[in-house]
């Protein structure tokens, strides 16, 4: 099978790994180029990703036989539905079903009609209604968010009436906002491969640490770490699926909505109920850095039973290990992050390579320079990602390694995973 993978982000970077162990591969390429891929994959620089016909031309050129689309903007543009057209088998969301994450509003109406847990909400055009409502719910804690897609998952999660609403006027005017209840609990990522047939395998649960600064404070990013699998009364995955995901499955099986590719829950569990929170359908970042280490299973044999609508038959292999990830930023990130910053060299095992020996890494915003070297292009720069027999002993792992990813301002988060195994226990 010859394979194109679309992005250059480091949840790319993962996937044409993940790609590059099957022994069902005989040629690899990824677009746009990222230079962390060289040594397992060949690049496509040339290509805009989010143009179909330019998609096409390339799968053409190259005798590709399967795309996978894990990144926002060519689903947003429709990329899938152009290769689907032509013949060429594709994993990704066509883009009848992008509505699902690009339009909060009807996301979580369709999950309110179809009977699933979840916060109550409101959708605000104007200041002047949110503030009216506001002033009739003093100290109520609440999220806001933007109503169209966020790739740095954009809200405040506050009780102060003016904090909403400074965060609201940002947003008002290029689109409406949701103010939902907060849900209060530990957030989990739920990813769930679908085939359209009403096959589902569920890939193992990760928690995502979102904001920018230790003990879940500062400003909201796209991902500053995660934990995986979460420790977690797995007989509790019955209250999962109930209050969850199988009136999801069923709301899209009803309203044509079902789709090949994955489907991912942002959720909050606490005392054993499960709250929605928002859908994506696409991998998050870093959770797909995070969940690819622990499966065993070939990605082609998973991908053939998604494509030949037989993804129930297929039963998930994993190592059994605990995952620790953290993403290494550059400085000004999430704000204004610096770019150009020259990373010094970095041992060809972290960089080349992904084995059961983690730690490793999976590089996001980075690009090569005229001298050759590799230098920042954005915010999240790489993810390191450590394996261990439990939590404990991945977050040392992980921890020991980032100093082989270094450059000029760089940071990270010093608490990813902490909280699963402080003296206070945390019950999911």
């Amino acid at each position: 099978m010859r394979v194109l993978v679309l992005g250059s982000g480091a949840k790319d970077h993962a996937t044409a790994w993940w790609f590059s162990k099957s022994k069902q591969i005989e040629d690899l390429f990824v677009a746009p180029a990222n230079p962390a891929i060289q040594d397992f994959a060949k690049g496509l620089g040339h290509i805009d990703i989010s143009n179909g016909e330019q998609v096409l031309k390339a799968c053409r050129e190259n005798s590709i036989d399967f795309v996978f689309i894990g990144t926002e903007a060519p689903l947003m543009s429709g990329v899938v539905d152009v290769l689907n057209a032509n013949g060429i088998d594709t994993f990704g969301t066509p883009s009848y079903a992008m509505k699902l994450e690009a339009d909060r509003k009807f996301a979580k109406d369709f999950a309110r009609r179809n009977g699933v847990n979840m916060p109550d909400y409101r959708i605000f055009t104007d200041i002047n209604s949110l503030e009216e409502f506001l002033n009739a719910n003093l100290g109520k804690a609440y999220a806001i968010k933007p109503n169209d897609i966020s790739p740095s998952r954009v809200m405040v999660r506050s009780a102060d009436k003016e904090t909403l609403i400074d965060f609201a006027k940002t947003l008002i005017g290029k689109s409406p906002v949701i103010l939902e209840d907060l849900a209060d609990g530990i957030p989990l990522t739920i990813s769930l491969f679908v085939d359209g047939n009403g096959g589902t395998l569920m890939l193992p649960i990760c928690s995502e640490y979102t904001k920018s600064e230790h003990g879940e404070g500062g400003l909201a990013t796209g991902g500053m770490g995660a934990v995986c699998p979460v420790p977690m009364d797995y007989s509790r995955l019955s209250a999962l699926y109930n209050q969850v995901i199988n009136p999801t499955m069923e709301g899209l099986r009803k309203e044509n909505l079902i789709y090949k590719g994955i489907i991912t829950f942002s959720v909050v569990s606490r005392n054993g109920e499960f709250k929605f929170v928002d859908y994506h359908v696409r991998f998050n970042d870093p959770a797909a850095q995070t969940i690819i280490p622990l499966i065993k299973n070939d990605v082609v044999d998973i991908m053939s039973a998604m494509n030949e609508g037989r993804l129930s038959t297929v039963t998930l292999q994993t190592t059994g290990d605990s995952v620790v990830s953290v993403v290494i930023a550059s400085e000004g990130y999430p704000l204004k992050p610096r770019t150009g910053l020259k990373l010094r060299s970095i041992s060809a095992p972290y960089f080349s390579f992904f084995s059961a020996d983690c730690p490793r890494f999976f590089f996001g915003a980075v690009k090569t320079g005229e001298d050759k070297g590799i230098y920042t292009s954005g915010g999240r720069v790489a993810t390191a990602v450590a394996c261990g027999k439990n939590i404990i002993e991945a977050n040392k792992k992980v921890y020991s390694s980032i100093s082989a990813v270094n450059f000029k301002g760089a940071w990270h988060r010093e608490d990813i995973g902490n909280k699963f195994f402080d003296s206070v226990s945390t019950s999911v």
